[in-house]
């Protein structure tokens, strides 16, 4: 959305594009007490969302969008807008991890958090979808994952997927997956990012007491009307319109990584950085499974 001049909260223009990325500290102010030279850090999506709920003051804050992104050598930030980088991870997994990463975790830990036992539903193989199954798996929850790809759905049974479902075999897929859930009772969480062409099945997902999280651009044009319209007795939770997390939910998410050894996943391609604008076609044709990533050096 950022190359086509298409994303939803708006852009300057121009702009150092990109938002996620990971870098090494090689300077730092007289007063900085956070961090110290060499430490690996990550900077945050929203640059002033350190806690607390998200405003439009936090959304202007936004990297490669409304203020310059990371794709460049060199950038200067605020302490107050950086996280360390967890310990078991690489540069490349780490930069994987302020907007897809954390988007994940706040639709699995917001309001009502994540338990063993519970049911997930995620949908393709993109950042946000892989990184939902990770922590839902470490979390001790059944995760029923769709595909239209025999060689994704491998990937996502070795990620710890319980079921993965062809939704381009089974147009129903909904059905199916309230079925193939523990006791046939539904997901409690759906991570809805498909947008008008699966909203419907993922209402049809989830059980009753069920979150459907909505994310990104498609999925809320979709709207809670149209969930209304396939769940006419309001058997499910609710919608949720997901964003990134704050910094003090990063730095949670973090250490959930940590602890329980996360590996993001990364696509087998790496880009260099010259090769940005063929990166960006690469991740607009649905060629990766995972982040595309892009060396800086």
């Amino acid at each position: 959305m950022m190359a086509t001049g298409t994303y939803y909260w708006g852009q300057s223009d121009p702009v150092v594009p990109v938002s996620d990325g990971a870098g090494e500290v090689i300077s730092v102010g007289s007063k900085v007490r956070r961090f110290k030279l060499g430490d690996g850090v990550i900077p945050t999506f929203y640059q002033w969302f350190t806690a607390g709920t998200l405003n439009w003051q936090i959304i202007d804050s936004s990297l490669g969008a409304k203020a310059d992104g990371v794709l460049r050598e060199y950038a200067v930030f605020n302490e107050e807008g950086l996280v360390h980088m967890p310990s078991n991870l690489s540069y490349e997994e780490a930069a994987t991890l302020p907007c897809a990463g954390l988007t994940a975790w706040n639709c699995l830990y917001g309001p009502r958090s994540l338990r063993a036992g519970d049911t997930v539903v995620t949908q393709g193989t993109g950042g946000v979808s892989m990184f939902a199954l990770q922590f839902a798996v470490a979390a001790g929850a059944e995760v029923i994952s769709t595909t239209s790809s025999k060689d994704k759905a491998e990937r996502l049974t070795q990620l710890g997927a319980r079921h993965v479902i062809n939704y381009k075999e089974d147009a129903n897929w909904g059905e199916t997956a309230k079925k193939l859930s523990v006791g046939q009772q539904g997901a409690n969480y759906v991570i809805e990012i498909g947008g008008p062409a699966t909203i419907h099945q993922s209402s049809k997902a989830a059980a009753v007491g069920g979150e459907v999280t909505i994310v990104g651009r498609r999925s809320v044009e979709a709207g809670s009307k149209e969930v209304a319209a396939w769940n006419p007795h309001g058997v499910v939770h609710g919608t949720r319109r997901i964003t990134v997390g704050s910094r003090v939910e990063f730095e949670a998410m973090n250490r959930a990584i940590e602890v329980n050894k996360i590996q993001p996943v990364i696509d087998d391609r790496i880009f260099a950085f010259e090769e940005a604008k063929e990166a960006f076609q690469y991740l607009w044709d649905q060629k990766h499974i995972g982040k595309v990533i892009i060396k800086i050096r």
